[in-house]
């Protein structure tokens, strides 16, 4: 009996711990930076809440031109391993302003500071690329160091590389090669040690000596959240700006006429609304497992679909390529009865002209023909020689080829087609109509006339819905009558109900779908004589102009 106990306790743990498991590596995703596609390391928390890492921003700002607007923003102190001789010794030298100054100067458009020029009477915009929402965020003049290190974030990440042993071991910094394993960390020092190194950098009776060893971490942060501005620790949230803010920053123009409330309320606050979210998510797992399911069966037919579409233009491309193959052939066909045609022609008068050499066939002829001393044998012989001999002396006095040798009237303009073709496109569906006021009218009948955009696509059909206004709503969704696949661009609705306001409108469907709904018109049938005016071949009664209700004044 206990060893089922402690088999089924095993199985459970076991279960947890793959629960846990599964848990954390589905949240690597969500601790992945965009640009870098690696953990977070010191993310910054860009305007519109997206994450960046702190060198990655750098990076990304540099190539968009920036220079001198990666600050760092996190006022932290230097470690060991990170000396002054391995700085930069114009940053020892280099006196910056004090912050109240610069600002006195910013705001007054005077001064100057890397990136921007001299004289400018605005300061420069740095504008950044989020690689997560695809939009170009403002980061003020202050680039980077205006932005506020996302801690919690990095706590998250500190934790699942802990939970799952992401990069192994983490080695001492001052170790002389090969470096020990790490045992503690530094925040002051913002370096890890192992026992001994520890014991040397924070001698007994020093002011290191007070530093409290914390567990070894590749990522330092600071104690507290500080204001990247006034390097204060943060104590209040502007609810205008969406910011935290320090005592200095509450005092400021900037935040004056603002919302602003302690920092603690806006924890509670924020917290209650996430944990009422969470709880809410968590409650519903049925449901979003449903939602699952039904997602991925709407993939299954997007991509059965998707298939489907691709033969349908596969096939209909091919259907205009056989087309214009067929027309090709009977095009070269036509091309070659005329060339073989002309071709016929000019071998005759070819052969007519080589009979009229000398030595050929019809000078000879006649040459022996003049040989002949009897008169009427002459003549009879002569008369149908001259004919053939003057018909040869015109053609040779007005030669001109029997065809033309250019082939211009084959040439294809095939500059519209050409045009339709670049314009192919998918069907889209019919843009809202428009309805005619000046043609609609209602009295004892209601009619209903629109048209269509200038440059919508066609419509096959038209449904027309309506319903009356002045009656007691129903609960749940409005209904309305329709009338489905009117032909043409007007509508006759028979009977309505007199002394009544309706309100109609109307979408064009074609083989692409329903189109979006005309604006609603509103009509009313006052129960008052009108004038009568025939409408095709169908007679309707028109109300006086003054009970007609424009939909603009309804």
């Amino acid at each position: 009996m206990a060893e089922g106990e402690d088999m089924q306790t095993f199985t459970s743990i076991m279960d947890a711990l793959v629960r846990i498991s599964t848990s954390m590596k589905n949240m690597e995703k969500e601790l992945l930076c965009p640009v870098c596609q690696e953990m977070y390391k010191q993310p910054l928390v860009l305007p519109c809440t997206h994450n960046v890492c702190q060198a990655c921003a750098r990076e990304v700002l540099g190539q968009q031109g920036y220079i001198g607007h990666g600050g760092d923003p996190s006022s932290e102190p230097t470690s060991p391993a990170s000396t002054p001789s391995t700085r930069s010794p114009r940053l020892s030298r280099r006196t910056l302003p004090k912050p109240d100054r610069l600002d006195r100067l910013l705001k007054s458009g005077f001064g100057t500071y890397p990136g921007r020029k001299r004289g400018t009477l605005h300061p420069q915009v740095i504008m950044f690329p989020c690689p997560a929402c695809q939009g170009d965020v403002e980061l003020g003049e202050r680039g980077l160091a205006g932005l506020f290190r996302n801690l919690t974030l990095e706590r998250v990440v500190e934790r699942y590389r802990q939970s799952v042993s992401v990069g192994g071991a983490i080695l001492c910094q001052l170790c002389k090669p090969p470096p020990l394993e790490a045992t503690k960390g530094c925040t002051e020092c913002r370096a890890t040690f192992c026992n001994e190194c520890f014991k040397l950098f924070h001698p007994w009776g020093t002011q290191k000596a007070q530093h409290e060893p914390t567990l070894p971490t590749l990522s330092f942060r600071p104690k507290g959240l500080m204001c990247p501005d006034h390097k204060e620790e943060v104590t209040h949230y502007c609810k205008t700006c969406q910011r935290l803010v320090c005592q200095l920053c509450r005092v400021r123009r900037t935040h004056s006429g603002h919302k602003i409330t302690p920092v603690l309320s806006a924890y509670q606050a924020l917290k209650d609304k996430l944990t009422k979210s969470l709880t809410y998510i968590l409650g519903n797992q049925d449901t979003v497992q449903t939602q699952i399911c039904e997602l991925e069966e709407t993939v299954r037919h997007t991509e059965v679909s998707g298939q489907q579409a691709k033969e349908e233009v596969s096939q209909l491309v091919r259907g205009l390529g056989a087309v214009l193959e067929e027309k090709r052939a009977s095009l070269l066909q036509a091309i070659e009865e005329c060339q073989q045609e002309r071709l016929a022609r000019l071998s005759a008068q070819i052969q007519e002209h080589r009979s009229l050499l000398d030595g050929s066939g019809l000078v000879g002829y006649a040459q022996e023909v003049l040989k002949e001393t009897d008169q009427p044998c002459f003549v009879q012989a002569a008369k149908q020689l001259h004919n053939r001999i003057a018909r040869a002396t015109e053609a040779l006095q007005t030669f001109r080829p029997a065809a033309s040798s250019s082939f211009r009237h084959c040439q294809l303009d095939v500059g519209r087609e050409m045009k339709l073709l670049t314009e192919l496109n998918f069907l889209r569906v019919p843009e809202a109509p428009v309805i005619d006021t000046q043609r609609t009218f209602a009295y004892d009948q209601i009619f209903l006339c629109w048209r269509l955009p200038p440059h919508s696509p066609p419509a096959w059909h038209y449904t027309v819905e309506f319903r009356r206004t002045d009656v007691p709503a129903q609960p749940g969704p409005t209904r309305w009558q329709r009338r489905e696949e009117v032909r043409g661009t007007s509508a006759l609705l028979e009977n309505p109900d007199t002394g009544s306001v309706y309100v109609l409108r109307v979408r064009g469907c074609n083989k692409a779908g329903y189109g979006e709904y005309s604006e609603d018109v509103h009509l009313h049938t006052p129960p008052a004589p009108g004038m009568t005016q025939t409408v095709g071949t169908t007679a309707v009664l028109r109300m006086p102009r003054w009970r007609r209700r424009h939909p603009l004044l309804s």
